[in-house]
């Protein structure tokens, strides 16, 4: 499962058994976070978290990085035994608004932050899947 964490909302994003394609699950507010993954891993196998890594251009941790490690306390402490990995994320916001652009999605469905978050994390899991 992958998360594209924001201080608003998360994307998220799971794969199928044979982890070779990423989908997008859906877009949680992120205070509601921590509850749904509960209810999630509660009903499905979640072999592990992958959590966007925000980067600049240098290759310095950009500024949410902050926010994502308090978040990754809370979520190592609540899933001890599931382990969680980190991902580049540089561009998946822009590659995701690109991929709603060439699939000609009509305006209103492109201003949806919600989902470009969900698509977010289907690249940030699928670019993992792919390194792996």
């Amino acid at each position: 499962m992958a998360l594209d964490y924001g201080k608003v909302r998360t994307g998220v994003a799971v794969t199928d058994e044979l982890q070779l394609i990423a989908s997008g699950l859906t877009t949680v507010q992120t205070k509601d976070l921590i509850p749904f993954l509960i209810d999630y891993v509660g009903t499905e196998s979640v072999e592990r978290f992958v959590v966007g890594l925000p980067k600049q251009m240098d290759n310095t941790p950009s500024e949410s990085e902050a926010l994502i490690q308090t978040f990754l306390q809370k979520l190592t402490a609540q899933f001890p035994d599931i382990p969680v990995e980190r991902q580049d994320e540089r561009f998946t916001s822009k590659m995701a608004f690109q991929s709603m652009l060439d699939s000609g999605m009509k305006k209103k469905k492109r201003q949806d932050k919600g989902l470009v978050d969900e698509i977010s994390a289907t690249l940030i899991l699928q670019a993992y899947l792919n390194r792996n």
